[in-house]
This record gives C-alpha cells, structure tokens and sequence, in this order.
C-alpha cells in the first residue's frame, strides 16, 4: 500500500509546493469556480488528492496528472500535479494534452448520435447498408484440432451493436484464441497499418468471435462505427466532430490531428514502466494514424473533457449549446445489454463489476459489487494510457483525469481516485 506517512515530512511539504505550484500556469477554468463546501466538499478530503499524487510521484509510478472535478456544473477542483515530463524536469500545467486512447470511444459515440436525432443512423440500422461488404458476415467456430471454422451470422450488425461492442468484432490483443490472432492488435495498431478502406474490408474479411448480438465483447466497433460517420457526412470523423460537438462545447485541444505547434504540450510517459521495469511509450506520438479511429486515437485536454462530460450531465447541453437532447442522453447512458446478452464488461478490469454497458459507455447498474465507488446510473470508460472519465448524474458530479500511466498501473488509479473524490464528499 502506499502511504505518505512514509516520506519524509520536509520532502513531502516540498513535493506539495512543487505540485500546486503547477496549478498557476496552464488553461483557463472550463467552468465556473465555487467554495467546495458549497459543493458538499472537505477541503481536508480533497487535499488527499494532493497528497495522494505527491506520494505516487515521489515514488516515481507516474510522471504526474491533471484532476478536474466538477459538481453541479461548477469547478471545485482543477489541479495540475506533477511533471508533464519527468525526464526533463518539466511540471505539469493545467492545459497539457494527452492522447485519449479508448476515451476517445465516448467522443465518437456522441457525434454518432447527433446523426441519430437527425434520422440518419438508425440504430437498427444494419452495418451492411453503410458498407455492404459486411453483408455476409461469417462467424469463427474452433475445431478440437484449433482450426478455425466458420458459421453464417444469424442476424446482421446493427448499429446499436456497433454502439455497445456487441458485433464479434474483437481486438486480436484482448485473448489468445485463434480466433483472436486474426484480429488486429488494437485501434491505434489497425490506423498505423491501414487506412479507412482497408481496414473495412480487413474486418469484413475476418470471422467473427461470437455471434453479433448476443454478447459483449471489447474491440472494433466503435472504429468501424466512426467510418459510419463518415460515410454519412462525407466528412472526415475529425471534421464532423469538430462541427458537430467540440467546436460548439470550446473544446479548443481536441483533434485526431495536433498540430506541431502544440505538441510541445503532449504529457510525458515515464521511461521505464514502474511495475514491469520494461521501457515504454506512447506510440501515437511517433506514428501518424492513417484514419481518425474512433476507438483510440485523439488528443485532448482534462479542461476540454470536463466541458464535454458537463454537457453529458446536463442532459446534451452547455452553455446555450445543445448538442444531445436529454432524452438521447438517457438512452445512451442507459444499459443495452439486458438479461439476453452475455455481459463480459467485468472482464475489462476489476472496477467494473455490477455495470452493463449502454452507448459508449459502462454504466453501473445495481449498488454494491463495485471495488470503485458511485451511484446506481453513474456512466463511465477510460483509456488504456492512463486517461480517467466518469460522471455520476445523481449526485451531479463530473471526473476527468489525465495522466500518462500506461500499463497495468493505470487500473489501481482508476479505484483510488473513485475513493478519494467519493471520500471527500459530505452530502
């Protein structure tokens, strides 16, 4: 366990100065302040998220982060804590940019959706009336001998299934079947390699892991669902989200594509993975993607995240910009899995125990069973880079955190920080 009782009481004071230091530079609020305790907070018990982050980056498991949290649509705590980039002694600012990885998922979901209320992507709409190549779709069956066979699919993709990862269409990383090895790696590993079209009819060509419909399973969906898009708008997922969403929320820092005179904000990922002591990246900040995957592959900002989960909160509206309606905003964050569907969500990591899965996002639903804290009805997903996102509409609260941990380190982040904001919290 890690415990700052450990570290010297003068080191521990200077580490503090230094990571609030931070907090003075960097971007301008992404919504209005107010006192804590107007907001139901100990000042004492969000002061642990101080000394929380001093102890983890004195003992070097993370360069350091940026924690924005917000309750009733006011700011109650934006911090910049630690190094952007450790190596280079740099601290970390409020307005560093970070690669999203599978929070870009949720980003990409909504644009969608804004087709949706216009008629244009019906959820039961097939996949295969976008892109007919996946009209025949064939699902892998292993023989006792690990050969792959394959079955017809029994019903269509739809694009609800594409919304809530119930196509088949897994990542090749995420098991070992042979079934598996027939997939890409990831997102970001399929974008590097092909662009759009290929990457289609790569998909189209591959078997199936299950049946589409009948269980929840983590991979493409929402890169082929971002092609959807696309194909509808004309218009790269880029450009459409820009106009439809980020443009309208000001959210400024928000791209598939930085431009070379921000990437002097990218954050920094440590150079040496703290649990394995194997070296590691982050290796979208090398390689140029040759499609905006909507499963991995954007940057961002936690004031421009923050904006974007208010919006979600609010019921699809900030600041006079209505992007969802508030009953677009229920469906999405709602469970679409139901008793029918094979709920693996658990499988993605130990937190997510007692969820089902809705449009995009995990959304809790029974109390208890958890090892994270919540509401019944909270909705949430991250990034494999470190990236934290979840909003509770019961008790009106939006967490965004941004950090660059990846690796399995990035799994205990996501419980301690649900402990600490819930435990700082009074009513």
């Amino acid at each position: 366990m890690n415990s700052t009782s450990k570290l010297p009481l003068r080191r521990l004071a200077c580490l503090s100065t230094a990571l609030l230091f931070a907090h003075a530079a960097g971007a301008a609020d992404p919504l209005p302040r107010t006192d804590p305790a107007k907001a139901g907070f100990s000042v004492a018990g969000l002061q642990r998220i101080d000394r929380f982050y001093a102890d983890e980056v004195a003992r070097e498991r993370i360069p350091g982060a940026v924690v924005a949290i917000a309750r009733e649509g006011k700011l109650v705590y934006y911090k910049a804590l630690g190094y952007q980039d450790k190596a280079a002694n740099t601290p970390m600012k409020t307005d560093a940019i970070f690669n999203l990885a599978s929070m870009t998922k949720v980003l990409s979901v909504v644009t969608a959706l804004t087709l949706y209320e216009e008629g244009r992507l019906p959820l039961k709409s097939t996949l295969a009336a976008y892109y007919p190549q996946f009209g025949s779709m064939q699902v892998g069956v292993v023989d006792a001998g690990g050969a792959v066979k394959t079955d017809a699919a029994k019903q269509p993709i739809f694009v609800q299934d594409l919304m809530r990862h119930t196509t088949g269409m897994t990542y090749g990383a995420r098991g070992g079947s042979p079934i598996h090895k027939l997939f890409p790696a990831s997102s970001a590993a399929a974008a590097y390699a092909m662009n759009g079209p290929e990457f289609l009819d790569t998909l189209a060509k591959t078997p199936l892991l299950f049946q589409p419909g009948s269980q929840w399973d983590y991979g493409f969906s929402i890169d082929v669902l971002g092609l959807v898009v696309e194909k509808i708008t004309g218009k790269s997922l880029g450009e459409a989200s820009a106009e439809r969403v980020w443009s309208k929320l000001g959210m400024r820092d928000t791209t598939f594509r930085l431009a070379a005179e921000k990437r002097s904000r990218l954050a920094q990922a440590l150079p040496v993975d703290p649990i394995s002591g194997k070296p590691q990246e982050i290796g979208i900040y090398k390689q140029q993607p040759k499609f905006d995957c909507a499963g991995s592959c954007a940057f961002s900002t936690a004031a421009d995240y923050l904006r974007f989960g208010q919006m979600l909160v609010n019921g699809g509206v900030l600041d006079g910009a209505r992007i969802l309606s508030p009953k677009t905003v229920r469906l999405m964050t709602s469970d679409h899995l139901g008793k029918n569907i094979k709920n693996f969500v658990a499988g993605t990591e130990a937190g997510r125990d007692g969820y089902g899965f809705g449009l995009g996002v995990a959304v809790r639903t029974e109390p208890g069973v958890a090892a994270t804290n919540g509401s019944v009805g909270d909705y949430t997903w991250n990034g494999a880079n470190g990236t934290i996102f979840w909003a509770d509409p019961k008790e009106q609260l939006v967490v965004v955190v941004m950090s660059v941990g990846p690796g399995e380190i990035r799994k205990y982040y996501r419980e301690q920080l649900a402990a600490l904001v819930y435990g700082a919290m009074v009513r």
